[in-house]
């Protein structure tokens, strides 16, 4: 070894620093380019092509022991092959989860858009932070555009905004925001000289609120949450008179966080009508449409979100229904005065200097909690350059059309029993196999119900065939919440499930 080094040394002129030899680059340039070459490949065949055949397996399951020997996971002293690499990459997507199956129905995302997804290897290629200008020109501008334009959906005449890494974060910023407006000194004097705060938000809220909550230093007892009605949706009047108990207490009330399009049934709370509670005691209004927010953009059902354009600020993923691949998640924000930007600037003077060459207006990243930023916009603005607006459209009629297939189709069917009429795309309902359809409605009824699905679930998983998500829910017993979000979902898809479900549970 020490002779090899002598010879580059005299050879190239090499530049040694601590027994390091500093001429030249350290990759081999070629191999990566072959490298990533072949693994695109690999992508392209295992992944892209298969996205929409319905005899592929969703998923090929492995217990946890199993699988670890499988993939090797263990890192070494020396790299592997390039063929060995490769063979990992098969690995990982053979054993993965295919969320863009047609029947992959478990989670608020699913499907493939192809354009977001070249998005996606623009950016993991270019690898660029957006906080600044001068490192993210496009990502900047492009991300100033879609905020801009997801403020017109919600009916706002101007408004601020950024993208996040999940609507749990979107909400915990918003939460965070309200504190502000409501006691601005807690930036610099933090929580000890603050009254006990109180937020409110429904029963059917995301988890998030909680999580936030205590994050934040908010604490979990000092979330309210608001009865709803047999729809999932906040009742107001219990609002008004939780506000008043808050009050009555000697607690602050800062925030209402209702919820459009909740996560099991697909709820929309009544936002105008608690828009008129918030505005008569002075609260801020957040709306976690998360998952519901995409309806804005269909003139059919936007009317789901009626009252949107009342709130302080709006959580939309338009990684769930609109496809724009995880993770894409806007806080979009009323006002329009910098509150953003004032609650969370560091004022970092190596990142955000203000005598730099450019407008400086443009340096966007301390409004954000964080430094490194993905260019999560590219991918939504990509996918609308590419459908238009007409063409997102019939995405979100598309699958509340097909939920309205499967609604009408499980009425018909023996066996299967709906929970409630959705006015979104969560469709909620127990099957309830031939050994106890004679059963009356009793606690061992319920007891043997409740069994069912997990039974059903483990099966569909263990074969591949299809994945639908389950969960017990507000005192009911485990029943199956069916999504539909992708377009690559037909109505032949909406007739397997069913199909399967009493070809899986025959013998229950």
């Amino acid at each position: 070894v020490g002779v090899c080094k002598q010879e580059m040394l005299q050879k190239k002129n090499a530049v040694l620093v601590d027994g390091v030899i500093l001429n030249g680059p350290m990759m081999d340039s070629k191999a990566g380019e072959k490298f990533v070459e072949e693994a695109c490949k690999i992508i392209m065949e295992e992944v892209i092509q298969k996205a929409d055949d319905v005899t592929e397996k969703v998923c090929e399951w492995q217990a946890p022991e199993t699988l670890k020997q499988i993939l090797d996971l263990e890192m070494r002293e020396t790299g592997e092959s390039h063929q060995k690499l490769l063979q990992l990459c098969r690995d990982v997507i053979q054993y993965s989860v295919k969320t863009s199956h047609p029947r992959f129905f478990n989670q608020l995302y699913a499907g493939i858009d192809y354009y977001s997804l070249v998005a996606r290897f623009v950016t993991e290629a270019l690898n660029p932070s957006v906080y600044t200008y001068e490192v993210s020109p496009v990502f900047l501008l492009v991300e100033e555009a879609v905020i801009k334009k997801m403020i017109e959906f919600i009916g706002w005449q101007e408004g601020d905004g950024i993208f996040n890494p999940g609507g749990s974060v979107s909400n915990m910023y918003a939460m965070n925001l309200a504190r502000y407006r409501f006691c601005p000194e807690i930036k610099e004097k933090g929580l000890s000289g603050l009254p006990r705060l109180v937020l409110f938000t429904s029963e059917e809220c995301h988890y998030s609120m909680k999580k936030a909550a205590s994050f934040l230093g908010i604490g979990t007892e000092n979330v309210y949450f608001i009865k709803t009605d047999e729809r999932g949706k906040m009742v107001p009047e219990e609002l008004e008179k939780q506000v008043q108990r808050a009050r009555k207490e000697g607690s602050a009330p800062f925030l209402v966080c209702a919820t459009a399009g909740t996560t099991v049934l697909g709820a929309f709370d009544p936002l105008d009508r608690i828009a008129d509670i918030c505005e008569k005691h002075g609260l801020w209004l957040h709306v976690d449409a998360s998952w519901g927010g995409s309806a804005l953009i269909s003139r059919k059902h936007r009317r789901l979100l009626h009252g949107i354009h009342r709130a302080d600020s709006v959580a939309w993923n338009p990684h769930k229904m609109l496809l724009a691949g995880i993770q894409c998640c806007a806080l979009l924000v009323k006002d329009n005065s910098g509150l953003l930007k004032k609650c969370y600037s560091a004022k970092a003077a190596y990142l955000f200097q203000q005598d730099k060459f450019y407008d400086v207006s443009y340096d966007t990243g301390d409004k954000s909690i964080q430094c490194s930023r993905r260019p999560d916009a590219f991918k939504f603005w990509l996918t609308w350059k590419a459908l238009g607006t007409t063409g997102l459209e019939e995405r979100v009629n598309r699958a509340l059309a097909l939920a309205r297939y499967l609604v009408e189709e499980i009425k018909k069917r023996e066996g299967f029993r709906l929970i409630l009429e959705p006015e979104y795309a969560n469709v909620c309902f127990w099957y309830i196999p031939p050994s106890l359809r004679k059963m009356e409605d009793g606690p061992e009824f319920w007891q043997k119900l409740h069994q069912v699905a997990p039974i059903i679930k483990e099966r569909m998983m263990k074969k591949g065939s299809m994945m639908l998500g389950y969960q017990p829910h507000q005192g009911k017993v485990n029943f199956f919440r069916q999504v539909v979000i992708s377009p690559q979902v037909s109505r032949e898809d909406m007739d397997f499930l069913l199909d399967e479900i009493e070809l899986l549970a025959k013998d229950l």
